[in-house]
């Protein structure tokens, strides 16, 4: 008995170390693999049976996560997302400019579709632009990595975490939106005011003498066909039609298709994410099994305490997994503390370069660039943003 019960914390314990570092030292795992590995640990120890663990995975979140994923994969064969930065860039020419609208164009679309394949897809087009016009990148990457995260903010289809604090709040999403929708648009102008003071390179307001044209691939009839259908599936997120039940609706109606072959649309899903959701699900129906919440019960007390814990767990372990591990504190109908766990651990993704997917694609595309992204030259703009924007959301919710 004692050494089932110490197998269990000793397997708890480092399957959210590993989580927290997003691999395991020595073996090649991932966050994915590492949630499943330790469910499966959890499960053959006996502290959940596999019905359990089953019934412990929330349907209305992975299937809404899944049929968002096949949405955006259509938007991007469509050429939806080049064509929205051509529309951004054809705004405005100067390097302050391009930065605002940067800014803007990805938090405004981030907002509505998921954070991380914005920032997927912008990062090599933004790279491309900036170097054709002689201007130094690193502004407008971090413009990309911190406005995806803001702009996410603002609805419950906007990244991952949201997407969990829809299904568990069961918040309408117009009037998720109309609370946080302005804390994000207030946030994109703090960051254009950061980047302003820390880059003297982006006031200028001198257009540049050259501006590239972006090489458009469209393919109108899915093109035609996919922007209808989202419209629609925005239409029935703004009526209360479920979210989970839209999604699957509007992502089943895309993959009716002649034009692009099954596998390209699938390969474009995040697989990986969807496993580490299944585990941490898991994971956190065992933390309450065992009772291992009881220390962060004292954060529901004060707003700004668990605003806090929040904003720390979600740097410790990342946003989702401390999404999960702090949703049982909160009952169905406090409306306050879910908007504050959606901003907290969305705005904490900011403070560094670790904080979020987002970044670490921002990072990783520039360095397959030759362009190095340093974990301080992140911090230096990540932390007083984070800040900023934490206060702000923290009077506006409060």
């Amino acid at each position: 008995m004692i050494f089932v019960q110490f197998a269990t914390y000793s397997v708890l314990g480092l399957t959210y170390l590993g989580l927290a570092l997003g691999y395991i030292p020595g073996l090649r795992m991932n966050r994915a693999t590492i949630a499943l590995v330790g469910s499966a640990f959890l499960i053959a120890l006996g502290v959940l049976n596999l019905q359990e663990a089953w019934q412990a995975i929330d349907a209305n979140t992975i299937v809404f996560l899944l049929s968002m994923m096949v949405v955006n994969a259509n938007l991007s064969y469509a050429g939806f997302f080049r064509r929205s930065l051509s529309v951004i860039l054809s705004i405005t020419s100067s390097p302050l400019g391009l930065l605002i609208a940067l800014t803007f164009g990805s938090g405004i679309l981030s907002a509505f579709f998921l954070n991380d394949t914005i920032a997927l897809i912008f990062t090599p087009l933004t790279l491309s632009l900036t170097q054709s016009l002689g201007l130094n990148p690193i502004p407008y990457l971090l413009a990309i990595a911190g406005a995806t995260n803001i702009g996410s903010v603002a609805t419950l289809s906007g990244n991952p975490q949201n997407i969990l604090i829809g299904s568990f709040s069961g918040i309408p999403y117009l009037d998720f939106l109309r609370v946080l929708a302005p804390v994000a648009l207030a946030g994109l102008v703090v960051q254009v005011g950061l980047l302003w003071l820390l880059y003297p390179d982006v006031r200028s307001v001198k257009p540049c003498e050259v501006l590239p044209t972006t090489n458009q691939r469209i393919f109108k009839p899915l093109f035609n066909k996919t922007l209808v259908i989202t419209t629609g599936l925005l239409i029935a997120f703004t009526v209360g039609l479920p979210l989970a039940e839209s999604a699957l609706v509007a992502a089943s109606l895309l993959l009716i298709t002649r034009r692009v072959k099954p596998q390209r649309i699938l390969q474009k899903v995040d697989w990986n994410l969807l496993v580490m959701f299944s585990g941490l699900f898991i994971l956190t129906r065992v933390t309450q099994k065992l009772n291992l919440l009881q220390p962060f019960t004292h954060a529901v007390n004060s707003a700004a305490s668990f605003l806090g814990v929040t904003v720390i767990l979600s740097n410790l372990i990342s946003n989702v997994p401390a999404v999960l591990l702090l949703h049982p504190l909160v009952t169905q109908g406090d409306t306050k503390y879910w908007l504050l766990l959606a901003a907290g651990s969305t705005l904490a993704g900011n403070l560094t370069v670790f904080g979020s997917v987002a970044n670490l694609i921002v990072v990783e595309a520039a360095a397959d660039l030759g362009y190095k992204l340093t974990f301080w030259e992140h911090l230096r703009f990540g932390a007083p943003l984070t800040v900023c924007t934490l206060v702000l959301v923290y009077f506006w919710v409060h």
